[in-house]
């Protein structure tokens, strides 16, 4: 198990940091069970480095909370828990590369197939090792990104039926716009995933763990939960915005809570005059003599540049506009109308006090991106400390 990095520590001598609320984690997946109901089996996403909130860490928590299964991307991240003692079980979502059987089957992870090579490797794999194998098959229902189309599972069920030391646990599709209600592709794609499911019936398979729904459809569609659900994004505190007729509508109430807390410390405060440039090519001039707070964080940081001249920050509990450009360690915010600012003082970059709250949402949309890549991309050189 990785070393849990000491909170007083960081919090005295770190400029920048985020903190994990592990308790609000487990929270969260409880939250989700009861939501789904006992029936539905919850493989918790951990991937990218549990969307930056630490995979290592988040997945212990999740493990001794009871999560019966973890997703990650890939078999290296698999590999990573495994080297942290982590021994629920780990489903590998986008399939495998050539060479890396030997390590999967020896560490017990659980691959995602769909192409033939997928079997025949993992097969001879499994065989050398002497062991039973599960894999769960991904069927494209209409993403076309990965998995194998309807037409195809006829030759792949019939090289699964002759493996000797693989069985077909699950079957899995994925959705390209859960959370639009109202979307054509939504209702086609479970159709063809239920085609799928009657040709593998006619095979004679019949995976206990049928799974399509992501942390949009958990939120929105009860009709795609089937055997297991895939929640991502809501274990970490976020429910998606839900779409009807091109309108945002409110997800089900769901008590969630965000687990990540990122925050920074006040690096210096500058007395400036009306009429002075702020920062890199003076996008913004103070329109007063202003008092402006220099922020060690940046976008190397992975506190975006498309932040800048638009985002907002917590101060003394109080909003403080983003002033200048974001730069690469560096950005400025106008502190002029919050008193007794001072070095030292504790910035909020993502979080909530004293009933003010700017959460990954509201800097997603200033990026015009969402918040899976704001939390995601918070770099490492960025502490997360764990509580």
């Amino acid at each position: 198990m990785s070393k849990i990095p000491d909170r007083r520590s960081l919090i005295l001598d770190g400029r920048t940091w985020a903190e994990v609320s592990l308790a609000a984690l487990g929270a969260n997946f409880h939250a989700v069970q009861k939501h789904v109901g006992t029936a539905v089996t919850i493989c918790a996403v951990v991937k990218a480095d549990g969307y930056g909130h630490g995979a290592v860490e988040c997945a212990l928590a999740l493990e001794a909370e009871g999560a019966p299964w973890l997703g990650v991307t890939d078999a290296a991240e698999g590999r990573a828990l495994r080297s942290a003692g982590i021994w629920t079980r780990v489903l590998l979502m986008t399939g495998i590369w050539k060479g890396e059987e030997d390590g999967i089957v020896a560490h017990n992870l659980t691959p995602t197939v769909w192409e033939a090579w997928h079997i025949e490797r993992l097969e001879k794999a499994a065989r050398k090792q002497q062991v039973n194998l599960p894999v769960h098959l991904k069927v494209d229902t209409g993403m076309n990104r990965l998995g194998a189309t309807v037409g195809a599972l006829p030759q792949l069920c019939e090289k699964l039926a002759a493996c000797r030391h693989l069985h077909l646990e699950g079957v899995s599709t994925h959705f390209a716009s859960a959370e639009v209600l109202d979307a054509e592709d939504a209702p086609r794609q479970m159709q063809r995933f239920e085609q799928a499911l009657a040709v593998l019936a006619e095979h004679g398979l019949h995976p206990p763990l049928v799974h399509m729904g992501n942390s949009a459809a958990v939120s929105a569609r009860p009709d795609t939960w089937k055997t297991m659900v895939r929640p991502g994004i809501l274990l970490y505190g976020y429910s998606l915005p839900i779409l009807r007729n091109g309108e945002s509508t409110p997800p089900p109430s769901l008590p969630l809570a965000p687990v990540l807390t990122w925050k920074t410390r006040v690096l210096t405060v500058k007395d400036v005059a009306a009429g002075e440039a702020v920062g890199y090519m003076g996008s913004y001039v103070t329109k007063e003599p202003s008092r402006i707070a220099v922020l060690p964080v940046g976008y190397a940081d992975g506190y975006p540049r498309l932040l800048s001249n638009r985002a907002r920050v917590i101060v003394r509990g109080e909003y403080a506009r983003v002033v200048g450009r974001v730069s690469m360690d560096l950005t400025t915010v106008d502190v002029g109308h919050i008193p007794d600012v001072a070095v030292g003082d504790e910035v909020i970059l993502i979080g909530a006090h004293n009933g003010k709250n700017v959460d990954a949402v509201e800097l997603a949309r200033l990026c015009e991106s969402v918040p899976y890549e704001i939390l995601c991309g918070i770099s490492q050189r960025v502490p997360r400390v764990y509580s």
